[in-house]
């Protein structure tokens, strides 16, 4: 059974591709590999033997403690974290490849092989990520903006009158009270930028693109409302996971 993890600056989320079980912790800087080493098996303890690890990581402190953890508790078991010197089959077309997420690139690799190319991965964590993958699975670059949740939690922190609000649609865009006028601004906002972006990317691309793909765990708050959104795939983090693991240890 092959474990696929995603570790994110606010969430940790793990899949074992064998029962297609997944689940989704916080991320604590400060966890060590024993307490990580604790949820995990608390969490797997229902699934088969784990025959191989994939990790890919956008927060250092967690990813050395996760490297502890598999020396400590499944050295036995072959692993792959992506980083340089694994192959991702995905080239890096950028100013500095070393400042591109692990996450992007497994993003992209995944896109690809799903549904091809040109096309827009835009994943919604704690930032908003659009990924630009290429017609060949080249990663050409993208755009990076505030993500839904901190933007909110910024807002509140800033305004004396305004508070943290339930992310679902209001009965309108035009809001008849703050927590509808705050819903409406986060969700429809969201999606316009979204859309902006996809639009002005399609033009610098020069045509049209196979497929914008929505990925991310606020992702299901937005899609409905986005114009050129065209597909959902929770999974495509782990599922390029699972092709990086194929590709370097087979």
């Amino acid at each position: 059974m092959l474990l696929a993890v995603d570790v994110g600056n606010t969430n940790t989320v793990f899949e074992d591709h064998a029962l297609a079980h997944s689940w989704r912790i916080k991320t604590d800087p400060r966890s060590t590999a024993d307490e990580m080493a604790l949820v995990f098996r608390g969490l797997l303890t229902e699934v088969p033997e784990i025959t191989g690890i994939a990790l890919c990581s956008t927060v250092p402190s967690v990813l050395r403690e996760m490297r502890t953890m598999m020396q400590q508790y499944w050295d036995h078991v072959p692993h792959v974290i992506v980083e340089p010197g694994v192959k991702t089959g995905v080239p890096l077309l950028t100013d500095n490849p070393k400042e591109v997420g692990a996450d992007r690139i497994v993003n992209t690799l995944a896109a690809h092989h799903l549904f091809g190319g040109p096309c827009i991965v835009v994943d919604f964590g704690t930032s908003t990520n659009l990924d630009v993958v290429s017609a060949k699975g080249e990663f050409l670059g993208g755009a990076l903006a505030p993500g839904i949740e901190i933007s909110l939690d910024a807002l509140a922190a800033r305004a004396a009158q305004l508070r943290k609000v339930e992310l679902v649609r209001p009965r309108s865009v035009i809001g008849k009270n703050t927590v509808e006028a705050l819903q409406s601004g986060a969700l429809y906002g969201f999606a316009g930028q979204v859309d902006g972006l996809v639009d002005h990317i399609v033009a610098e691309l020069g045509g049209a693109v196979t497929a914008v793909i929505a990925t991310g765990g606020l992702a299901p708050i937005v899609v409905a409302e986005s114009r050129t959104i065209t597909h959902h795939e929770p999974d495509l983090t782990l599922i390029g996971l699972d092709l990086v693991y194929a590709k370097n240890v087979g």
